[in-house]
């Protein structure tokens, strides 16, 4: 079930005011909240929490996200669930905002008991990230492309010990990963020298920062970087400062709404040159708003080709009509790694699923593409490998994961798939200790 009430007994708050010995004791006995018991013990419903972008200026990328979810989570409930317990899931919304964000998370902790986080973006994790550590519960979430997170999240390898863990686990490949693909491919069209145009987001400047490191690495020269500032019913001046400069390219990393201005600005004034796209700009809202002007114009967006996304497309298309964005089938990924820890585990706790999350992920089990057949094969006595539907979804030890780099282009109103860089080739563009 999908809930966004919050009528549950405050667990964590009981502890705290109770003290760690007794609430041990008394959790193994009732269990709390009635029907809730997302700890350890009890047979009651296990919550995990999803921060939402259900308004805001990233909206438009999270229906996707929610069906991915929903469908995940009648499949792991019609399997039985967790530990032959029901899943559900508490969504709130974030609008993206960490202030928003902070308290989302504080509500979904501390109110609806989640022992997981299911979501948060580059720009809510990234200044908050201290505070994340404090609540020591794992986040497992599709969105953050930051390579802030490349060596921060994760167990470290070492599942056991949570000292060195980073609490933070992604699903979809990083900024680092993608922005590099991108990259790749301005070079090999011979566009050596780029302009940079990006918001003054985190996320957009995670983006910013990932395109040119990787770009530079690789032998091109960036002639002028601008950044502007969200909301600007016209971006002339700013495209003006930009174009002064000499480039073949120029890479843009902005919000959707922001994008159609500013890219509509330079269609109308006829600046010209190659646009190359942040991969949330790979959308035909796009397209369509600014376009004959921008065919031609491509993204290197996260792959939808993990081994096992026809089990994942199958469930989907069942599930409703929203769009398939580049979120989505990591969001498949994050409930069913999830999910699958606790069953590992043998409990709830958050700690526990952080002890889980690499070892039924990684390489050396058996292979299962679903919460079903993993249950089985844990049943059975068998480790268990999970294969994902955006990415094989196997965890480095900072908590990433790689996969194929899609390079989607604008023809005719609408964004298609031109080229794909397989998940090796992207592996040789990254130190293994360094994602």
């Amino acid at each position: 079930m999908v809930s966004n009430n919050t009528n549950r007994v405050n667990r964590r708050a009981f502890l705290k005011v109770t003290g760690t010995s007794g609430l041990v004791a008394t959790a193994g006995c009732v269990g709390f909240g009635g029907n809730s018991s997302g700890g350890g013990g009890g047979s009651g419903p296990i919550v995990f929490g999803q921060p939402a972008a259900l308004t805001g200026q990233w909206d438009f990328l999270q229906p996707g996200v929610s069906q991915a979810t929903d469908v995940a989570l009648q499949q792991i409930n019609d399997a039985g669930g967790p530990l032959d317990r029901e899943l559900e899931v508490s969504r709130r919304d974030t609008a993206v905002n960490p202030q928003e964000a902070r308290s989302v998370v504080t509500q979904l902790i501390e109110n609806d008991d989640a022992a997981a986080i299911l979501g948060l973006f580059s720009s809510e994790i990234n200044p908050l990230f201290d505070f994340l550590q404090e609540q020591a519960t794992p986040i497992v979430t599709p969105w953050p492309g930051s390579s802030f997170l490349d060596t921060q999240g994760g167990d470290k390898g070492t599942p056991e010990n949570l000292d060195d863990d980073g609490w933070v686990w992604r699903t979809v490949i990083g900024d680092t990963v993608h922005t590099g693909g991108g990259a790749r491919r301005a070079l090999d069209q011979d566009h050596d020298t780029v302009g940079v145009i990006n918001g003054n987001t985190e996320g957009a400047r995670s983006w910013a920062d990932g395109f040119i490191s990787a770009y530079e690495e690789g032998g091109g020269t960036v002639a002028e970087q601008v950044e502007v500032s969200l909301g600007e019913s016209n971006y002339q001046s700013a495209l003006d400062r930009l174009f002064q400069s000499d480039f073949s390219a120029f890479a843009v990393s902005i919000p959707l709404e922001d994008a159609i201005t500013l890219l509509s600005d330079w269609a109308d004034g006829g600046y010209g040159r190659q646009p190359i796209l942040s991969d949330p700009l790979a959308q035909n809202d796009l397209a369509e708003q600014v376009g004959s002007d921008l065919d031609g114009a491509w993204a290197a967006s996260p792959g939808m080709g993990g081994p096992s996304y026809d089990a994942f497309l199958d469930a989907y298309e069942e599930g409703g009509d929203a769009e398939i964005n580049g979120w989505t089938p990591p969001a498949w990924d994050a409930i069913q790694l999830t999910a699958l820890a606790v069953e590992r585990a043998g409990e709830a706790t958050p700690e526990a699923i952080e002890r889980n999350l690499g070892p039924v992920s990684r390489d050396g089990g058996t292979e299962v593409a679903t919460f079903a057949e993993g249950k089985e094969a844990l049943a059975n006595g068998d480790e268990i490998s999970y294969q994902g539907a955006a990415t094989p979804a196997s965890f480095t030890n900072f908590g990433n994961v790689f996969g194929p780099v899609v390079i989607s282009a604008a023809r005719g109103g609408e964004f298609s798939e031109e080229a794909t860089i397989s998940a090796e080739d992207v592996r040789e563009l990254v130190p293994e200790d360094e994602y």
